[in-house]
Protein backbone atom coordinates (compact mmCIF):
# COMPACT_ATOMS: atom_id res chain seq x y z
CA UNK A 1 0.00 0.00 0.00
CA UNK A 2 1.51 3.30 -1.09
CA UNK A 3 1.31 6.66 0.62
CA UNK A 4 -1.49 8.89 -0.66
CA UNK A 5 -1.81 12.62 -1.12
CA UNK A 6 -5.01 14.66 -0.97
CA UNK A 7 -4.53 15.92 -4.54
CA UNK A 8 -4.08 12.46 -6.13
CA UNK A 9 -6.53 10.48 -8.25
CA UNK A 10 -6.50 7.12 -9.98
CA UNK A 11 -8.45 6.86 -13.23
CA UNK A 12 -9.28 3.30 -14.24
CA UNK A 13 -9.60 2.71 -17.99
CA UNK A 14 -7.47 3.80 -20.94
CA UNK A 15 -10.16 4.21 -23.60
CA UNK A 16 -11.44 7.55 -24.81
CA UNK A 17 -13.63 8.10 -21.71
CA UNK A 18 -10.83 7.37 -19.24
CA UNK A 19 -8.22 9.31 -21.20
CA UNK A 20 -10.42 12.39 -21.62
CA UNK A 21 -11.39 12.39 -17.96
CA UNK A 22 -7.73 12.00 -16.98
CA UNK A 23 -6.79 14.95 -19.21
CA UNK A 24 -9.40 17.24 -17.65
CA UNK A 25 -8.36 16.19 -14.14
CA UNK A 26 -4.64 16.62 -14.80
CA UNK A 27 -5.04 19.97 -16.54
CA UNK A 28 -6.79 21.42 -13.50
CA UNK A 29 -3.84 20.45 -11.28
CA UNK A 30 -4.73 17.03 -9.90
CA UNK A 31 -1.94 14.43 -9.73
CA UNK A 32 -3.42 11.68 -11.89
CA UNK A 33 -2.38 8.08 -12.39
CA UNK A 34 -4.19 6.27 -15.18
CA UNK A 35 -4.46 2.50 -14.89
CA UNK A 36 -5.12 0.45 -17.99
CA UNK A 37 -4.16 -3.13 -18.85
CA UNK A 38 -4.15 -2.15 -22.53
CA UNK A 39 -2.37 0.51 -24.52
CA UNK A 40 -4.73 2.99 -26.24
CA UNK A 41 -4.50 1.29 -29.65
CA UNK A 42 -5.73 -1.97 -28.06
CA UNK A 43 -8.90 -0.50 -26.55
CA UNK A 44 -12.40 -0.54 -28.00
CA UNK A 45 -11.99 3.18 -28.66
CA UNK A 46 -9.30 2.44 -31.23
CA UNK A 47 -11.87 0.55 -33.32
CA UNK A 48 -14.36 3.44 -33.32
CA UNK A 49 -15.29 4.96 -36.66
CA UNK A 50 -14.93 8.37 -35.02
CA UNK A 51 -18.06 10.19 -36.20
CA UNK A 52 -19.27 12.58 -33.52
CA UNK A 53 -22.97 11.77 -33.40
CA UNK A 54 -25.03 10.44 -30.45
CA UNK A 55 -25.67 6.74 -31.14
CA UNK A 56 -26.86 3.89 -28.89
CA UNK A 57 -26.66 5.79 -25.64
CA UNK A 58 -29.19 6.44 -22.88
CA UNK A 59 -30.68 8.60 -21.46
CA UNK A 60 -31.08 10.52 -24.72
CA UNK A 61 -31.78 13.96 -23.24
CA UNK A 62 -28.68 13.88 -21.05
CA UNK A 63 -26.63 12.34 -23.86
CA UNK A 64 -27.59 15.23 -26.13
CA UNK A 65 -26.30 17.74 -23.58
CA UNK A 66 -22.99 15.86 -23.27
CA UNK A 67 -22.78 15.61 -27.07
CA UNK A 68 -23.41 19.31 -27.67
CA UNK A 69 -20.73 20.30 -25.15
CA UNK A 70 -18.27 17.79 -26.60
CA UNK A 71 -19.02 19.00 -30.14
CA UNK A 72 -17.79 22.46 -29.22
CA UNK A 73 -14.49 21.08 -27.92
CA UNK A 74 -14.02 18.87 -30.97
CA UNK A 75 -14.65 21.87 -33.21
CA UNK A 76 -11.78 23.62 -31.44
CA UNK A 77 -9.56 20.55 -31.85
CA UNK A 78 -10.41 20.50 -35.56
CA UNK A 79 -8.39 23.70 -35.98
CA UNK A 80 -5.26 21.48 -35.77
CA UNK A 81 -6.28 18.29 -37.61
CA UNK A 82 -2.71 17.10 -38.18
CA UNK A 83 -2.02 17.11 -34.44
CA UNK A 84 -5.38 16.04 -33.04
CA UNK A 85 -6.80 13.84 -35.80
CA UNK A 86 -10.08 15.80 -35.69
CA UNK A 87 -11.60 17.24 -38.87
CA UNK A 88 -14.95 18.87 -39.61
CA UNK A 89 -16.44 16.87 -42.49
CA UNK A 90 -19.73 17.15 -44.37
CA UNK A 91 -21.99 14.17 -44.73
CA UNK A 92 -25.52 12.85 -44.82
CA UNK A 93 -27.78 10.68 -42.71
CA UNK A 94 -30.83 9.72 -44.79
CA UNK A 95 -33.87 9.07 -42.66
CA UNK A 96 -32.24 10.57 -39.59
CA UNK A 97 -34.08 13.21 -37.59
CA UNK A 98 -31.62 14.80 -35.16
CA UNK A 99 -32.99 17.13 -32.49
CA UNK A 100 -32.89 20.87 -33.23
CA UNK A 101 -30.07 21.45 -30.73
CA UNK A 102 -27.87 19.13 -32.80
CA UNK A 103 -28.93 20.55 -36.17
CA UNK A 104 -28.08 24.03 -34.90
CA UNK A 105 -24.48 22.86 -34.49
CA UNK A 106 -24.07 20.74 -37.61
CA UNK A 107 -26.07 22.79 -40.10
CA UNK A 108 -27.77 21.37 -43.20
CA UNK A 109 -26.20 19.43 -44.80
CA UNK A 110 -24.52 18.37 -41.57
CA UNK A 111 -20.88 19.16 -40.94
CA UNK A 112 -19.64 17.32 -37.89
CA UNK A 113 -16.32 16.29 -36.33
CA UNK A 114 -14.84 13.08 -37.73
CA UNK A 115 -12.07 11.74 -35.51
CA UNK A 116 -9.11 9.66 -36.67
CA UNK A 117 -8.66 7.55 -33.56
CA UNK A 118 -5.17 6.42 -34.62
CA UNK A 119 -4.03 10.03 -34.21
CA UNK A 120 -6.47 11.19 -31.55
CA UNK A 121 -5.73 8.63 -28.82
CA UNK A 122 -1.94 9.31 -28.89
CA UNK A 123 -2.79 13.04 -28.85
CA UNK A 124 -4.80 12.55 -25.66
CA UNK A 125 -1.97 10.55 -24.08
CA UNK A 126 0.54 13.29 -24.93
CA UNK A 127 -1.76 15.98 -23.57
CA UNK A 128 -2.29 13.96 -20.39
CA UNK A 129 1.44 13.46 -19.83
CA UNK A 130 2.19 17.12 -20.61
CA UNK A 131 -0.14 18.02 -17.74
CA UNK A 132 1.85 15.80 -15.38
CA UNK A 133 -0.29 12.67 -15.64
CA UNK A 134 1.24 9.22 -15.38
CA UNK A 135 0.13 6.23 -17.46
CA UNK A 136 0.50 2.82 -15.80
CA UNK A 137 -0.10 -0.42 -17.71
CA UNK A 138 -1.96 -2.08 -14.90
CA UNK A 139 -5.24 -3.91 -14.43
CA UNK A 140 -7.32 -2.97 -11.40
CA UNK A 141 -8.30 -6.13 -9.53
CA UNK A 142 -10.92 -4.18 -7.58
CA UNK A 143 -12.05 -0.63 -6.91
CA UNK A 144 -10.79 -1.07 -3.35
CA UNK A 145 -7.28 -1.66 -4.69
CA UNK A 146 -7.33 1.78 -6.29
CA UNK A 147 -8.94 3.36 -3.22
CA UNK A 148 -6.01 2.11 -1.14
CA UNK A 149 -3.64 4.17 -3.31
CA UNK A 150 -5.50 7.45 -3.84
CA UNK A 151 -8.28 9.41 -2.13
CA UNK A 152 -10.11 9.73 -5.48
CA UNK A 153 -10.94 6.92 -7.88
CA UNK A 154 -12.61 7.53 -11.24
CA UNK A 155 -14.03 4.36 -12.76
CA UNK A 156 -13.99 4.57 -16.56
CA UNK A 157 -13.63 0.84 -17.09
CA UNK A 158 -16.23 0.55 -19.85
CA UNK A 159 -17.21 -3.07 -20.43
CA UNK A 160 -14.79 -4.04 -17.66
CA UNK A 161 -17.19 -2.49 -15.14
CA UNK A 162 -19.26 -5.69 -15.38
CA UNK A 163 -16.71 -7.50 -13.23
CA UNK A 164 -14.95 -4.57 -11.55
CA UNK A 165 -17.98 -2.96 -9.87
CA UNK A 166 -19.61 -5.53 -10.47
CA UNK A 167 -22.44 -4.21 -12.68
CA UNK A 168 -24.41 -6.87 -14.58
CA UNK A 169 -26.43 -4.19 -16.42
CA UNK A 170 -23.39 -3.47 -18.64
CA UNK A 171 -23.44 -5.57 -21.79
CA UNK A 172 -21.49 -5.67 -25.05
CA UNK A 173 -22.85 -4.52 -28.39
CA UNK A 174 -20.51 -6.02 -30.99
CA UNK A 175 -19.42 -3.83 -33.87
CA UNK A 176 -17.56 -5.02 -36.97
CA UNK A 177 -16.05 -2.72 -39.60
CA UNK A 178 -13.44 -2.89 -42.31
CA UNK A 179 -11.04 -0.35 -43.73
CA UNK A 180 -10.56 -0.08 -47.49
CA UNK A 181 -8.41 2.06 -49.75
CA UNK A 182 -10.06 5.40 -50.45
CA UNK A 183 -11.38 5.62 -54.04
CA UNK A 184 -12.07 9.33 -53.57
CA UNK A 185 -14.75 9.52 -50.88
CA UNK A 186 -15.02 13.05 -49.49
CA UNK A 187 -18.19 12.96 -47.38
CA UNK A 188 -19.44 10.58 -44.70
CA UNK A 189 -22.68 8.67 -45.02
CA UNK A 190 -24.62 6.95 -42.24
CA UNK A 191 -27.88 5.03 -42.05
CA UNK A 192 -28.37 3.73 -38.52
CA UNK A 193 -31.41 3.35 -36.32
CA UNK A 194 -31.11 2.85 -32.60
CA UNK A 195 -32.14 -0.79 -32.44
CA UNK A 196 -30.92 -2.12 -35.79
CA UNK A 197 -28.34 -4.93 -35.75
CA UNK A 198 -27.04 -3.93 -39.19
CA UNK A 199 -26.07 -0.40 -40.18
CA UNK A 200 -24.50 1.26 -43.18
CA UNK A 201 -21.80 3.85 -42.81
CA UNK A 202 -18.97 5.21 -44.90
CA UNK A 203 -16.40 7.31 -43.05
CA UNK A 204 -13.41 8.76 -44.96
CA UNK A 205 -10.31 8.81 -42.78
CA UNK A 206 -6.70 9.75 -43.63
CA UNK A 207 -5.69 6.06 -43.59
CA UNK A 208 -8.63 4.79 -45.70
CA UNK A 209 -12.40 4.55 -45.65
CA UNK A 210 -14.10 2.87 -42.69
CA UNK A 211 -17.07 0.78 -43.82
CA UNK A 212 -19.64 -0.48 -41.37
CA UNK A 213 -21.25 -1.84 -39.58
CA UNK A 214 -23.01 -4.04 -37.07
CA UNK A 215 -24.59 -3.70 -33.63
CA UNK A 216 -25.08 -7.21 -32.28
CA UNK A 217 -26.42 -6.89 -28.75
CA UNK A 218 -24.82 -9.31 -26.29
CA UNK A 219 -22.30 -10.77 -28.78
CA UNK A 220 -18.73 -11.02 -27.49
CA UNK A 221 -16.76 -12.69 -30.30
CA UNK A 222 -13.89 -10.38 -31.27
CA UNK A 223 -13.00 -12.32 -34.43
CA UNK A 224 -14.04 -10.68 -37.73
CA UNK A 225 -16.67 -12.69 -39.58
CA UNK A 226 -16.00 -12.93 -43.37
CA UNK A 227 -19.68 -13.15 -44.28
CA UNK A 228 -20.45 -10.07 -42.21
CA UNK A 229 -17.61 -8.19 -43.92
CA UNK A 230 -18.95 -9.11 -47.35
CA UNK A 231 -22.43 -7.93 -46.39
CA UNK A 232 -21.01 -4.62 -45.16
CA UNK A 233 -19.21 -4.06 -48.47
CA UNK A 234 -22.41 -4.84 -50.41
CA UNK A 235 -24.41 -2.33 -48.39
CA UNK A 236 -21.78 0.39 -48.76
CA UNK A 237 -21.22 -0.30 -52.48
CA UNK A 238 -24.94 0.16 -53.05
CA UNK A 239 -24.40 3.74 -51.84
CA UNK A 240 -21.03 4.32 -53.57
CA UNK A 241 -20.23 1.72 -56.31
CA UNK A 242 -16.52 2.67 -56.19
CA UNK A 243 -16.28 0.80 -52.88
CA UNK A 244 -17.21 -2.58 -54.40
CA UNK A 245 -13.67 -3.30 -55.58
CA UNK A 246 -11.70 -1.17 -53.11
CA UNK A 247 -8.73 -3.02 -51.61
CA UNK A 248 -9.40 -4.20 -48.05
CA UNK A 249 -6.72 -2.94 -45.67
CA UNK A 250 -7.98 -4.13 -42.29
CA UNK A 251 -10.83 -5.83 -40.44
CA UNK A 252 -11.81 -4.56 -36.98
CA UNK A 253 -14.14 -5.72 -34.22
CA UNK A 254 -15.00 -3.85 -31.03
CA UNK A 255 -17.42 -4.36 -28.15
CA UNK A 256 -19.38 -1.23 -27.27
CA UNK A 257 -20.02 -0.96 -23.49
CA UNK A 258 -23.78 -0.41 -23.40
CA UNK A 259 -25.81 0.22 -20.27
CA UNK A 260 -29.53 1.10 -20.01
CA UNK A 261 -28.33 4.43 -18.60
CA UNK A 262 -24.84 5.89 -18.53
CA UNK A 263 -23.56 5.73 -14.97
CA UNK A 264 -22.11 9.10 -14.01
CA UNK A 265 -22.33 9.49 -10.25
CA UNK A 266 -20.24 9.59 -7.09
CA UNK A 267 -20.05 7.27 -4.09
CA UNK A 268 -17.62 6.21 -1.38
CA UNK A 269 -15.23 3.26 -1.08
CA UNK A 270 -13.35 1.89 1.93
CA UNK A 271 -9.70 2.85 1.58
CA UNK A 272 -8.27 0.04 3.70
CA UNK A 273 -7.07 2.46 6.37
CA UNK A 274 -10.32 2.94 8.26
CA UNK A 275 -11.48 5.79 6.03
CA UNK A 276 -13.11 6.16 2.64
CA UNK A 277 -12.17 7.31 -0.83
CA UNK A 278 -14.36 9.15 -3.29
CA UNK A 279 -15.35 7.00 -6.29
CA UNK A 280 -16.79 8.63 -9.39
CA UNK A 281 -18.28 6.25 -11.95
CA UNK A 282 -18.20 7.27 -15.62
CA UNK A 283 -19.05 4.29 -17.83
CA UNK A 284 -21.73 2.66 -20.00
CA UNK A 285 -21.58 5.01 -23.01
CA UNK A 286 -22.54 2.44 -25.65
CA UNK A 287 -21.76 3.57 -29.19
CA UNK A 288 -21.23 7.23 -28.28
CA UNK A 289 -18.11 7.23 -26.13
CA UNK A 290 -16.20 9.56 -28.43
CA UNK A 291 -19.24 11.75 -28.99
CA UNK A 292 -19.95 12.46 -25.30
CA UNK A 293 -16.39 12.18 -23.98
CA UNK A 294 -15.67 15.82 -23.16
CA UNK A 295 -19.09 16.59 -21.68
CA UNK A 296 -18.95 13.48 -19.47
CA UNK A 297 -15.36 14.19 -18.44
CA UNK A 298 -16.20 17.71 -17.27
CA UNK A 299 -19.20 16.44 -15.29
CA UNK A 300 -17.12 13.64 -13.75
CA UNK A 301 -14.44 16.12 -12.69
CA UNK A 302 -17.10 18.36 -11.13
CA UNK A 303 -18.06 15.40 -8.94
CA UNK A 304 -14.40 14.98 -7.99
CA UNK A 305 -14.11 18.66 -7.04
CA UNK A 306 -14.92 18.59 -3.30
CA UNK A 307 -12.42 15.80 -2.70
CA UNK A 308 -9.51 17.94 -3.84
CA UNK A 309 -10.56 21.19 -2.28
CA UNK A 310 -12.21 22.82 -5.31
Amino acid sequence: MGDTRDDEAVVIGGGVIGLTTAVVLAERGTRVRLWSPQSPHETTSAVAGGLVWPYRIEPQEQALDWSVRSFRHFSWLAEQPGTTGVRLVRGSMPGGSPPPEWTALTGTPPRTPLVDMQTYLPYLVARFEAAGGRWEQRAARSLAEAAAEAPVVVNCAGLGARELVPDPSVRPVRGQVLVVEDPGVEEWYVVATGGASETTYILPQPYGVVLGGTAHDGAEDRRPDPATAEAIVRRCAAVDPRLADAKVLEHRVGLRPFRPRVRLEAGRLPDGRGGTALCVHNYGHGGAGVTVSWGCAVDAVRLVGPATGE
